[in-house]
């Protein structure tokens, strides 16, 4: 059984990968603040909880944008499972069929998106990733990463709103029926959710314009190896 952990900014998401499928999917809140003690409780207490054995787990792999957090992961790891884990970096990347942009500047969650990508997919396409910043990353059908974009994420829109403006609250990320927004709450979902809509669409749009002028992108999949939510368009 692999456990993989993906360390973002707001969440960290642990899961449990067997027979080609997540057994498990769980979340904390990424918190530097807090002991490592804290978080080898926390994932303790879910594997307690799923009736699952800690002595299953045979690899242990990891994905960090957050620095201050890797050492605790890695430590908790030790301590839970007696193993160290995998640190996706650049000393990881040369050991993957693909051709990395900018192996020491890129994100590692950006790879891990496109590694998931490329092998399932094998062709031309862009990965879409909701989290705290809102990403594109696009792989040629040779697994090479072409380019990627970054755009605040819908949380952090959402938050900037309501932390910025007087008479702005924090609202649901719930699609409203309308456009039109009767109300404040239902005008601030209405801007953010059909304008990212809009945003991801012109953006894949373009992406697949400048990839290849002529053809149009196809309908998008959601990627079942996401520990969240991804969006893969696929170019042809």
């Amino acid at each position: 059984m692999l456990l993989a952990f993906d360390i973002g900014n707001s969440d960290i998401t642990a899961g449990l990968w067997k027979d080609n499928e997540w057994k498990h999917i769980w979340r904390i809140p990424s918190r530097p603040d807090l002991p490592e003690l804290y978080f080898g409780v926390k994932i303790r207490d879910y594997f307690f909880e799923s009736s699952t054995d800690l002595t299953l787990v045979s690899t242990i792999v990891l994905s960090s944008v957050v620095p201050a957090m890797t050492d605790k992961i890695k430590s908790v790891s030790r301590m839970l499972f007696d193993k160290d884990p995998i640190v996706l970096g650049p000393k990881v990347y040369g050991e993957l069929p693909m051709d990395i942009l900018n192996p020491f500047e890129i994100g590692s969650d950006l790879v891990a998106n496109a590694a998931g990508a490329y092998f399932k997919h094998k062709q031309t396409c862009v990965v879409v990733d909701f989290g705290t910043a809102l990403t594109f990353t696009t792989i040629s059908d040779a697994g090479k990463i072409l380019g990627v974009s970054i755009a605040p994420g819908l949380k952090t829109a959402i938050r900037s709103l309501s932390q910025n403006t007087a008479k702005l609250f924090d609202v649901p990320l719930a699609m409203p029926a309308s456009a039109l927004g009767y109300n404040t709450v239902t005008a601030i979902q209405s801007g953010i959710l059909f304008g990212y809509e809009g945003l991801v669409r012109n953006m894949v749009l373009k992406f697949a314009k400048s990839y290849k002028p002529n053809a149009p992108p196809l309908p998008p999949v959601v990627c079942p190896l996401s520990l969240h939510l991804l969006i893969i368009f696929s170019i042809r």
